[in-house]
This record gives structure tokens, C-alpha cells and sequence, in this order.
């Protein structure tokens, strides 16, 4: 195993590549912590890219689909940009609309993070560490965060986040790489098929915001326990997938937790995606805003390129208490972790 650095289109950026012995590969960046390749084995040994990239710094820079990255303080949208914490009232960075998303107009997407390698384990790894300043965004509290990306001989890797803070804050981490198992993005998600151990969603509204409601999963296109086509939703006339802009945008309630509980696929390239997870959801984003706007794999983008699976704590959390907090007071420690297991069939 071995891990190559090498300069990305900007003079501080520099693109770090970890290589098995079976010859995947996962390249990211210290800026936001992006993820810009992995390079995996179809069903006849062709080494393909399964995630989506853009080629420069300066799109990576504006990068408006947060393409590969890591998400915070807090992934996915805050209501009226605006929380209370003890008594005291924040007011956050709105940056869609009157809310705010992903952290807000100088998220952790957008940062350098310092690198350190990871070598001469039975794991090859890059651990990114950003502290992120009191009052950044709006958000209370100096947060030290650490991103490991490690990967291993079985073809696996684990994403481990880390982070402490010097007062009570929210945090709430993901990572936003978006998947297409054929290769090279040669075709778009919609017959992937994904199985997901939930039989819970969060409904949103027009704002896709949480309504604080859980509804029924079961014998509705939102029912992937038993495996469903990307493209269900896309077609479905249900008024949850119309108002997302025709797919999937919601938090899945997860059953289990590092039992093989998420898997994508694609039958022609004959790639599995198995992602496990101590969070307890993943929003499944099925590409439903991408454009032709932008250049992704060398060519124009499109609706349903590609698709996330951001596995993270629930979507503003801090204004529905019902849901498992977000939370982090001085003196915890916060740690999440996700594994990602790339296989053939």
C-alpha cells in the first residue's frame, strides 16, 4: 500500500491519493476534505472512478453541489438560520434563502485543513484537522475537528470524525460525495438499486426543512428494505418525492447500525457500494438539482448523475427535540464513523 501527494491546480492544495494492494485507490484534497476519486474493479477488473469530480480549483472552489466534501458545523439546513443554546439566541449564516445549509457560506467545505499521513499500519490514511474559531458562521464555541480517511487491504474505507469544542455548540458532520457505480459516470443512478434497513422518513416541506413528522416507509416508493430502483422515485407521484424536485432528498431512520444496513449496486458493472454507520440516519440525495451547468468526469453534468448517501445526525435537530441531539457540550467528545466496503458480484 502507498500513498501519493501531489499538487492541485493551487498552490497550497495538494491532492492525496491512498493505493491498496489490489489497486483501489481514493484520492481527496485538504481543501474541504474532498473526496475526488475512487477508483474501484467492475465484474471484469476495469478500474473505474464511482464518484463525481470536477478538474480544477476553481470549481471545486465555487462547487455549488458540494461535490466530494466534508459538511459543518452542521450538514443540511438549520430553520431561520437561527438556534438557542441556554437561553441565548445564535443567529447563523443564511445562505439559502432565510435558512441555513451545510454549514453556512464558509462551511468546512471551503477550508484547508492541515494533513498528516497515516502509514505502516495494516491501514494507508490522511488525517485532516481544521480548528474552526469561536463565532465562525455565527456558531459558538472554538471546534478542533479531525477527518481520517483510511484505507485498507479489504478493500474498505472508514471515515472517522472527531471534534471537541471549548463551549456548548452544535455539530453534526457528512460527507457529501456523490456515487455513480458505472464508471467514469458513463450513465446516470437511476438503475442503481439501493437497500436500505428503514422503515422511517423524515417528511419535509416546501423549505426541505423537517417537519418533525416520521412517516410509515412501508409499501411506499420510500420502501427500500427489500431493495428499489433509484428511478421508483423519480416517477412516483408521491407529493414527497414531486416536492424534492422529482427523487429523493430525506432522512432514512436507520434499524441497524455496521450490519451491512445501506447497499447500492449497479447490475452492469456488477459493483456494490456497502456503507455502515454508528449515525442514525442517511439522506439519500439522488442528483435531483444537478445541471448541465457544470463539467463533471469530462463531461456536461446531469439530473441524477450521481447520488449521496450522507450519513449524519438528523436535520435540525436543535429545533425538534424528539430527535436524537445535535449537541456538543465542552469537555465531550464528538465521534462518528462511516465504512464504506467496495466488492463485486
Amino acid at each position: 500500500m502507498k500513498i501519493v501527494k501531489a499538487p492541485f491546480d493551487h498552490k497550497n492544495v495538494y491532492e492525496y491519493t491512498l493505493i491498496n494492494d489490489f489497486g483501489v485507490e481514493v484520492s481527496c484534497l485538504n481543501y474541504g476534505c474532498i473526496i475526488t476519486k475512487i477508483l474501484t474493479p467492475d465484474n471484469f477488473g476495469n478500474l473505474e472512478n464511482i464518484v463525481l469530480r470536477f478538474e480544477s480549483m476553481g470549481e471545486y472552489e465555487q462547487n455549488p453541489p458540494f461535490l466530494g466534501a466534508v459538511i459543518g458545523r452542521v450538514a443540511g439546513r438549520i430553520k431561520g438560520a437561527e438556534f438557542e443554546l441556554d437561553g441565548k439566541a445564535y443567529q447563523l449564516e443564511k445562505n439559502e434563502g432565510e435558512n441555513h445549509l451545510h454549514g453556512g457560506n464558509k462551511g468546512f467545505n471551503t477550508v484547508l485543513w492541515d494533513a498528516e499521513l497515516i502509514e505502516g499500519g495494516s491501514e494507508i490514511g490522511v488525517r485532516f484537522s481544521y480548528t474552526s474559531p469561536d463565532g465562525e458562521e455565527g456558531y459558538p464555541g472554538v471546534v478542533s475537528v479531525h477527518v481520517n480517511y483510511l484505507l485498507s487491504n479489504n478493500n474498505e474505507l472508514l471515515i472517522k470524525y472527531e471534534a471537541v469544542t471549548d463551549q456548548k455548540t452544535l455539530l453534526n458532520l457528512t460527507n457529501h460525495t456523490y456515487f455513480n457505480l458505472s464508471g467514469n459516470a458513463k450513465r446516470d443512478v437511476l438503475e442503481h438499486s439501493l437497500t436500505l434497513d428503514s422503515n422511517q422518513f423524515l417528511e419535509l416541506n416546501e423549505q426541505l426543512l423537517p417537519t418533525g413528522v416520521k412517516l410509515d416507509a412501508v409499501n411506499t416508493v420510500f420502501d427500500f428494505q427489500n431493495g428499489r430502483l433509484i428511478k421508483d422515485g423519480t416517477v412516483s407521484n408521491h407529493p414527497q418525492n414531486q416536492l424534492v424536485g422529482k427523487g429523493y432528498d430525506h432522512p432514512f431512520l436507520l434499524n441497524s447500525h455496521h450490519t451491512g444496513e445501506i447497499v447500492l449496486s449497479d447490475e452492469v458493472s456488477g459493483r456494490k457500494l456497502i456503507v455502515e454507520t454508528d449515525q442514525p440516519s442517511v439522506v439519500l440525495y439522488t442528483g435531483n438539482s444537478l445541471t448541465e451547468d457544470v463539467t463533471v468526469n469530462g463531461r456536461k453534468c446531469k439530473k441524477h448523475l450521481g447520488l449521496c448517501l450522507e450519513t449524519q445526525g438528523l436535520p435540525d435537530a436543535i429545533h425538534h427535540p424528539s430527535f436524537p441531539t445535535i449537541i456538543l457540550d465542552k469537555g465531550e467528545t464528538y465521534s462518528a464513523i462511516t465504512k464504506y466496503t467496495f466488492i463485486t458480484e
